[in-house]
């Protein structure tokens, strides 16, 4: 079982989000977010750290350079087992980060839509999504990664019934529908991209 201290979430679709975030808290878990995910928690009384605030870095280029900083990927890509990589994260400051909470930007709704334009729809390939969600499934010994908001009960149940911790069989299941998102998602951008030109 690996106790659950430290969140990340960064979402588009924000159904469940604010009951799942106060569950974790009640949990003491701390919470990191991006942007609009920020705002909606802190407007619900939910205590978060902005990501620019943890990494001691501003979000760049209208939100396309958030997470994507060694304090989020190190902190989600550290084993918990190896001794080196704990002294490196004690050396550069860096927490471990247990659970992370994404889902991606809404690519094929964007270009299902009448008007969409290649330019818009490059703007909506998310990069620090898909980063942070395969780091999290590759580090599935240690990490709980959630692209579902219909798992954020399973999650809280869990952790319920295991004093704040999840369970691998647990976090291994949830890593592998991970890669079929990933997977279906770049699938999507590819179809898109195949029909156009320049």
């Amino acid at each position: 079982m690996k106790k659950i201290a430290r969140a990340i979430m960064s979402v588009t679709d924000k159904a469940g989000l604010v009951d799942f975030a106060k569950g974790l808290v009640r949990f003491g878990v701390d919470i990191l977010s991006t942007g609009g995910t920020a705002k909606l928690l802190l407007n619900n009384d939910v205590p978060v750290t902005e990501i620019s605030v943890y990494t001691g870095f501003p979000e760049m280029m209208d939100g396309r350079v958030k997470t994507l900083h060694p304090k989020v990927h190190v902190g989600i890509l550290a084993r918990r087992d190896h001794a080196e990589d704990l002294a490196q994260m004690a050396r550069h400051d860096i927490k471990p980060i247990d659970l992370v909470v994404v889902n991606l930007y809404q690519f094929e709704k964007t270009v299902a839509k009448d008007g969409c334009t290649l330019a818009d729809a490059i703007e909506n390939i998310d990069i620090g999504g898909p980063t942070m969600l395969r780091a999290s499934a590759k580090n599935y010994q240690d990490v709980t990664v959630v692209v579902d908001p219909a798992d954020y009960e399973l999650i809280i149940a869990e952790m319920s019934a295991n004093v704040g911790a999840t369970l691998l069989t647990t976090r291994f299941a949830l890593a592998k529908k991970v890669y079929a998102l990933t997977a279906h998602y770049d699938q999507a951008i590819t179809n898109y991209l195949s029909k156009c030109a320049i």
